[in-house]
């Protein structure tokens, strides 16, 4: 540890850097340092060498060029311990680097701005630190390379501690590594976006990347393991970007269930709640006020609301806490955009809440729609766009001759949207903005209609129904009738339409078609 050693720190993210360097510095490191890292360096009073000095060659080129210099890659490839290696460095004047603190341009911030141009966007191709990473992590057994502020604290442990060993350096070279892949593929899924023929929709190559967010207990069950991974640059409306402020552990069902829910109620402007139940919504309603419109989503099927996840497009106000936890009401997390200093206290103080239930707050807003979404399968991946675009109802048609009432317009539209949400074969019966009943993952639509009407019993009377498909046969059709419904909404397309509407003519029903299917797999 007596021994001077000489870092090599050039990065776009400083958080940190300030304490991190200092700390080398009192470990007896010289620091070399270039551009905009080097002034934030010396203006926080640290002593720093310049690239520039130490090359005889000055920046050039708006900065483009600047660490590509043999003097700089010799000392970061360079290996001391073999003769060759070490007569060349001291014949050249190469001083070794033992210390590679890099990390790169922002180029997927960059590229995720909405007014990006080209020329902005390749500007933040980062050439040199790509170079001295890779440099680095290959001569790892001489090198450490640090391409992260998450880093720093074990670093500057291990060097403290004298265990900056093989092992340590080979898992910092693995992570370098994997930042570099996951930087280059940015840039050719971006560069395929914007060269890619008109005519053709997906990239020939497609390997996503997203980095550990956390370890997870388990998955869907305990004997299987399980991670949450995250994109690059996730919407600030997406889990990735939810912040928990309360609760547990969050589980693999927990988070499935609890962007089901951020998903549904996101879909509504007036306040609005739902009930989620094994990523199926067993409950939703909306209503003047928050509280009003949690308790009508609660009463919607309480049975099933035992154990769930509740998702609100409202801050929590201390009227709606209270509903929630209501003796005898089992939550096990909550999603909304915020809570009132009242309400979480509140929901951190109660019985069978207090640290128990989780509590997420994530940004509501329309960021983040129509992105690609991704399902596994054996042997490859499904891509497709998410089917969240705002629902339009410009085309909606009338087959039936009933025209709907208002009332019954804006219940099939309240349905309409709740229904996208449920897995398919998917039925929802809903009245005055309150969801009743759902059939969900039936092999049969004639199924999931029964199972909805028997969830909503009585209530169904002068309700709606929609359907996430359209009706093959009037069997449906003749079902909702039987449970009272006045009202149904559905794609049409079927060549039994004409069946269909002669069923609904017949028990006085209107009906919609909005010519868009809705299927959840």
């Amino acid at each position: 540890m007596t021994q001077a050693r000489r870092a090599l720190v050039s990065v776009s993210d400083k958080q940190g850097l300030d304490t991190f360097v200092r700390q080398l510095v009192e470990l007896g490191f010289e620091i070399l340092s270039t551009g905009g890292t080097r002034r934030f360096l010396e203006e926080a009073g640290l002593p720093v060498i310049d690239v520039a000095d130490y090359t005889g060659f000055p920046e050039m080129m708006d900065g483009r060029v600047k660490t590509l210099h043999p003097r700089i890659h010799g000392a970061i490839l360079g290996r001391p311990t073999l003769p060759s290696d070490a007569q060349a460095m001291e014949e050249h004047g190469i001083v070794p680097i033992e210390l590679v603190v890099v990390n790169l341009y922002p180029f997927a911030e960059t590229v995720a701005r909405p007014d990006v141009t080209i020329p902005e966007a390749i500007e933040q191709i980062d050439i040199g630190g790509p170079s001295m990473v890779r440099s680095a992590a290959k001569n790892h057994a001489h090198v450490g390379i640090v391409t992260s502020p998450s880093q720093y604290d074990q670093v500057l442990d291990r060097l403290k501690e004298d265990r900056f060993d093989d092992a340590f350096r080979r898992s910092l070279a693995a992570a370098a590594f994997e930042a570099t892949a996951r930087y280059d593929r940015m840039i050719a899924d971006y560069m395929a976006q914007i060269t890619g023929d008109e005519t053709q929709t997906w990239p020939e190559q497609f390997a996503p990347a997203f980095r550990l967010k956390t370890e997870l207990r388990y998955g869907e069950n305990p004997h299987q393991k399980a991670a949450f991974y995250v994109e690059p640059s996730p919407p600030p409306t997406s889990l990735a970007c939810a912040r928990q402020v309360n609760g547990r552990e969050l589980s693999y069902n927990n988070l499935m269930d609890l962007d089901a829910a951020r998903a549904l109620v996101a879909d509504f402007r007036e306040p609005a709640a739902c009930v989620i139940k094994h990523a199926n919504p067993c409950g939703c309603a909306t209503a003047a006020t928050l509280a009003e419109a949690f308790t009508r989503a609660h009463d919607g099927d309480p049975v099933s609301a035992f154990g769930s996840i509740i998702g609100l497009n409202r801050s929590v106000d201390a009227a709606t806490a209270e509903q929630m936890t209501e003796p005898g009401r089992f939550i096990e997390a909550v999603i909304a955009p915020g809570y009132d200093p009242d309400a979480l206290e509140i929901l951190t103080t109660r019985p069978r809440w207090k640290k128990n239930v989780r509590l997420m707050e994530v940004e509501f807003s329309d960021a983040g729609r129509g992105a690609a979404d991704y399902r596994r399968v054996s042997g490859g991946l499904l891509v497709q766009d998410r089917d969240d675009a705002p629902q339009d109802d410009a085309e909606w048609t009338v087959p039936t001759d009933r025209q709907p009432t208002d009332a019954e317009i804006a219940d099939l539209k309240f349905a309409w949207a709740v229904c996208r949400h449920v897995k398919s074969n998917a039925i929802v019966i809903a009245k005055d903005g309150m969801l009743l009943g759902v059939g969900a993952g039936q092999m049969s639509r004639l199924d999931s209609s029964a199972i909805a009407a028997k969830k909503a019993g009585d209530r169904a009377a002068g309700g709606v129904v929609a359907s996430d498909a359209f009706f093959p046969f009037r069997d449906g059709i003749d079902e909702a009738a039987a449970a009272g419904i006045t009202a149904v909404i559905q794609p049409g397309g079927s060549r039994n339409d004409e069946q269909v509407i002669a069923a609904c003519n017949e028990h006085g029903m209107a009906m919609m078609f909005t010519g868009r299917r809705h299927f959840r797999h």
